[in-house]
């Protein structure tokens, strides 16, 4: 059993598949057919709908793709769709600012819009383009044109955010941590609620030591974070998740710490929570981010699940093992710590074992670099699977590199340190014979393969060609343009 509240009307689901999407859940029992399911992949934008949760008394609301997110994790929280926006006859200001614009045609996108604007107001009062277009690229239309919708957007941002959310905020939260506590309550000798339905379950343990025991006796359960990647299973691939073990209400995990020698980000921290934490210290590891997915996927999606997935073209796993990352990681009582260099086996495969789970990432601040850059190549430059992935993270001083971290994906069957170009930097000067003599190394740590995504040949060169672009921005210390004509 989980209960929400769908806008302001508390629902409890007992008997339910809990591989139902939020989508086909609202599209069917729900009756809201104002969200739209378009991709079935989290790409497009149309299903986009608001999540809330209380955070200090308050409500924070956020974007996401409820074609990902399955039912169960809407425990606790509040759901917002489009139909919940207008009072009466009046249309909510997100609503109305678009139809004054001319942001819609055939409408078919418009409510998945609506509902990014809605968010956007809350989370970016007085945004200017750059931060619109951030907030707003998860949601494609095909007929409109996207000026009017940006033109609605920054209309939106400078008008007062006093709709009947904001000024009923604090009763909403009181409301979901009276769910919270209720469920506290019913649950007082047991640490799980379950959700089932069709055959299948999902547990929701509330605290890790239950985690670790329902993983240790569940060791073939489906992991539920984020689940931007497991819903494609259900979505895309059509197939039956059993038994699923939600992670979403154990508090320990969710924890984002910076101390003055080490970054650490628990396995649930959100993707945009992270990259906000990170700003002031790992710009670029920030600002990366920003390219992976959607704002609707980074606001559910975990750098631990990407992790996880193992990935070979994972944008997180390049930067973190050039960055000298571990992980954290418990099976049943037992925990140990693990460098991330030693985590991926092969195509895949991880040095996870039966029933272990990461419990956090750490970062060394020692070894990051004031000059850590990473940069992805892909065919669009927004929300796309990258071709090639490169985090370079060198110290030098005095004109000679003392240590030197290169990581790629996309170039192996898992994502990889260089380690033969890493030999070839260290002890060197900063010099163009230095780095020709470390591209010429990348040929010994890689032999990608080749795919509609790209060539071997193809792959080599733009990692290569990465490296140069790192490599003589740190040589001349000055803008990139000047040495174009390095990288090709």
């Amino acid at each position: 059993m989980i209960t929400f509240l769908h806008n302001r009307a508390r629902t409890t689901l007992t008997d339910i598949d809990p591989d139902t999407t939020v989508l086909n859940w609202l599209r069917g029992p729900a009756g809201c057919t104002g969200t739209k399911e378009g991709c079935a992949s989290g790409d497009c934008g149309a299903c986009t709908v608001v999540v809330g949760e209380p955070q200090h008394g308050k409500m924070v609301w956020k974007t996401a793709n409820s074609c990902l997110m399955l039912v169960s994790q809407l425990q606790g929280k509040q759901l917002l769709t489009v139909e919940d926006l207008a009072q009466g006859n009046q249309l909510h200001p997100a609503q109305q600012t678009l139809a004054d614009n001319h942001g819609s045609q055939c409408g078919f996108c418009t409510p998945g819009i609506v509902m990014s604007m809605f968010a956007l107001q809350k989370n970016a009062p007085g945004a200017d383009r750059h931060s619109i277009e951030q907030h707003l690229g998860g949601n494609l239309c095909r007929c409109t044109g996207y000026r009017p919708i940006i033109e609605a957007a920054q209309a939106l941002c400078q008008a007062p955010d006093d709709d009947q959310f904001q000024a009923n905020s604090a009763a909403i939260a009181q409301q979901l941590a009276q769910i919270t506590g209720e469920e506290n309550d019913d649950e007082e000798n047991d640490a799980t609620t379950e959700l089932a339905g069709g055959n299948h379950r999902c547990l929701l343990p509330k605290d890790i030591t239950s985690l670790a025991r329902l993983y240790q006796q569940y060791p073939q359960a489906h992991l539920l974070a984020g689940g931007t990647d497991l819903a494609l299973q259900i979505t895309q691939f059509y197939r039956q998740l059993p038994l699923l073990i939600s992670l979403n209400h154990v508090k320990e995990l969710s924890a984002i710490t910076v101390t003055d020698s080490m970054i650490t980000l628990g396995a649930t921290a959100r993707l945009s929570d992270i990259g906000h934490q990170l700003q002031s210290y790992i710009p670029a590891f920030s600002e990366m981010l920003t390219r992976f997915a959607s704002c609707q996927v980074r606001n559910q999606a975990t750098l631990a699940g990407n992790l996880a997935n193992a990935s070979p073209i994972g944008d997180g796993a390049p930067m973190l093992l050039a960055l000298g990352a571990s992980l954290s990681l418990q099976c049943g009582e037992q925990q140990r710590e693990l460098p991330l260099d030693d985590f991926f086996l092969d195509y895949r495969k991880t040095a996870l074992a039966p029933g272990e789970f990461i419990r956090a990432i750490h970062i060394p601040r020692v070894t990051v670099s004031p000059s850590f850059q990473a940069w992805k190549v892909s065919k669009r430059r927004e929300d796309d699977i990258s071709t090639v992935f490169g985090a370079f993270n060198l110290h030098h001083d005095q004109g000679v590199i003392t240590s030197a971290r290169l990581a790629f994906g996309g170039m192996a069957a898992v994502p990889a340190r260089a380690l033969a170009c890493e030999s070839e930097l260290c002890a060197k000067p900063l010099s163009e014979t230095t780095l020709a003599a470390a591209c010429s190394a990348l040929d010994k740590d890689f032999s990608p393969m080749s795919d509609f995504r790209g060539t071997k040949d193809y792959r080599l060169q733009v990692a290569k060609n990465l490296l140069r672009r790192y490599f003589m921005s740190q040589l001349q210390g000055s803008d990139l343009v000047e040495v174009s004509q390095y990288v090709g």
